[in-house]
């Protein structure tokens, strides 16, 4: 995959800053998503309780997406891109490129709620006690 330092549509609109926000995400969305599982199992929650898991894992999995496909859902639904420091966000006027940047979010947003069902089903479906 190229790396770029730049503005892409569709592509890449957050820079190294940016990336390691959403990592950061990514990890503390995981790290909520396993104790929540380990209190979850260590009390013996109902199956239905355990689907509870979906959102901590999702929110890991929309950190983890965005770190690495170098893009962030926020910005592409503001028309927003950023390359420098934290907050130094830029806009993108171009009707065509804001498209593309929401297909981008847009593909992102249900592979994370993918990842979470897909978790959420697994917690749901493993026996206790």
């Amino acid at each position: 995959m190229n790396k770029t330092a730049e503005y892409q549509p569709g592509v890449c609109n957050i820079g190294p800053a940016e990336i390691r926000r959403r990592r950061m995400s990514g990890w503390v969305g995981l790290a909520i998503a396993a104790v929540f599982l380990v209190v979850a199992f260590a009390l013996g929650w109902a199956a239905p309780w355990r689907l509870l898991v979906a959102a901590p894992v999702f929110l890991a999995a929309q950190g983890f997406l965005q770190a690495a496909f170098r893009f962030c859902v926020g910005f592409a639904s503001r028309g927003l891109y950023n390359f420098g420091q934290l907050g130094t966000e830029e806009t993108v006027y171009e009707a065509e490129f804001r498209k593309k940047d929401q297909r981008k979010a847009l593909l992102i947003t249900v592979l994370a709620f993918a990842i979470a069902a897909v978790v959420a089903l697994v917690a749901f479906f493993i026996p206790v006690g």
